[in-house]
């Protein structure tokens, strides 16, 4: 859960480089180099790598576009008024949806894109929409590949070490397929930044603060460094972790007054904020942040202003239930102790009005499939099909794409999952995942 801080380092690197010296440095580190992404690009339906350049050659990277794809057969979901389509078609080009419904409303679509279409047979199953992962850390290639694999089309970054999620950020738009969609949050501001301070010249100096960040001025400079640095989200913190026995996860870190001053750095950006107590939770709310993530032991007056200042609750149940089992007896204690009052927060701020948003706080490859925390997310009470919008229309308002995500219309995303089973009548649906496409592509044909 949130493992990426490091110990800091005692060396500052070189100051005067651009941003974009600071991001192809990032995407280096995240494996993103021209080989890198036509290897492990999905091929289209010529057979040619879409990360590759004209005539296979891996040298001159250029944006590709997905062969166009029907999906024909299956029961079609609408998470916004739960409609089902039986026998359905979705059809898909140039990454986005041209269209959906019936055999016969969408036979003119079907004949416009002719033979050149991929046909994907969905008989018996069901079709949702790319699910949406609002809590993620992806550092490396093989991070967004493993979350767009596990179903999560679009992702909002909980920040990254060195700005690899800024960088991942434009690989849909050259490889479809490779990665999610992302929101990226770019350097985690928090009192102890760790190695990330090596990440930025702007950030070096934060390395060498005997108290690490805590006054309003370092914390609104951190946030602006992230801003400058293209960020589309700013992540902060108002408790320590949960997942690292050593910490106290109730410990204020920061308070109302710290956390304003991030959402007034973040100019406009939607911040979220890792928070588990009451105090925390609460300081971080009237602060004015979008989301709170964990959110454990969250109160009773908390979750009406909440309620009424519309900020989403992040509950991220597969990170806290993970935790039952641990070898580390302290961890294994707190996922017990926390569970049933996390499963009760949810039931509680869902029935008040608060937006649950499902997001698996998953770290690197070792990746909770969205479909998890959707099941989680039932077992606290929440229906089928509020959990699967969880996952769908109201994490897609939350990142900002709630045209084009979450459903699939016309003009939507071209983001597709198949599933074996009813996702408004089986509560594991959405982890019997058939058939992934993103961005028009075919990640995973099982």
């Amino acid at each position: 859960m949130c493992l990426h801080d490091h110990d800091a380092a005692t060396t500052t690197p070189p100051s005067g480089l651009s941003r974009r010296g600071v991001l192809g440095s990032a995407a280096l580190l995240a494996g993103m180099t021209a080989a890198g992404v036509a290897a492990a690009a999905p091929a289209d339906a010529a057979g040619r790598s879409a990360g590759a350049g004209a005539g296979g050659r891996v040298g001159s990277l250029r944006p590709t576009t997905p062969a166009p794809l029907v999906v024909e057969g299956g029961s079609v979901v609408d998470p916004l008024t739960g409609h089902v389509v039986d026998d359905g078609v979705v059809v898909l080009r140039d990454g986005k949806v041209l269209a959906v419904g019936t055999r016969d409303a969408t036979r003119r679509a079907v004949a416009e894109v002719g033979s050149a279409a991929r046909r994907v047979d969905a008989s018996g199953r069901w079709v949702v929409p790319g699910l949406v992962d609002v809590h993620v850390h992806a550092n490396a290639l093989a991070d967004a590949r493993a979350l767009v694999h596990a179903g999560a089309t679009s992702v909002r970054s909980g920040s990254s070490t060195f700005y690899q999620d800024v960088a991942m950020r434009s690989l849909p738009d050259w490889a479809p397929g490779l990665a999610p969609r992302m929101r990226a949050a770019g350097i985690f501001v928090s009192p102890q930044l760790g190695d990330s301070a090596l990440a930025d010249p702007d950030l070096a100096p934060m390395a060498a603060l005997p108290g690490g960040v805590t006054s309003t001025a370092d914390i609104s400079h951190v946030t602006k460094v992230n801003v400058a640095r293209g960020v589309d989200v700013v992540k902060t913190r108002a408790n320590p972790r949960a997942g690292l026995a050593d910490q106290d996860p109730t410990e204020l870190v920061y308070d109302r007054e710290q956390l304003s001053a991030v959402v007034r750095a973040a100019s406009g950006r939607p911040v979220l904020c890792h928070a588990y107590s009451e105090e925390g939770i609460d300081g971080a709310v009237r602060a004015g942040v979008h989301s709170i993530e964990h959110g454990v032991f969250v109160g009773d007056a908390t979750i009406s202003e909440m309620a009424r200042r519309g900020t989403h609750f992040t509950p991220t149940l597969a990170a806290i239930t993970g935790m039952i089992g641990s070898s580390n007896p302290v961890l294994d204690a707190r996922g017990r102790a926390y569970t049933p009052v996390l499963q009760a927060a949810v039931r509680e701020a869902h029935e008040r009005g608060v937006t649950i948003v499902a997001g698996t706080d998953s770290f690197g490859t070792d990746v909770d499939p969205i479909g998890s925390e959707v099941r989680l997310l039932i077992e606290a009470g929440l229906s089928h099909l509020e959990a699967l919008r969880a996952a769908t229309t109201y994490a897609a308002r939350l990142l900002g794409w709630s045209r084009q995500a979450g459903r699939l219309v016309p003009g939507a995303f071209a983001d597709v999952v198949v599933v074996d089973a009813n996702p408004l009548e089986v509560a594991d649906a959405l982890e019997r995942v058939r058939v992934v496409i993103a961005q028009g592509a075919v990640v995973r044909d099982a």
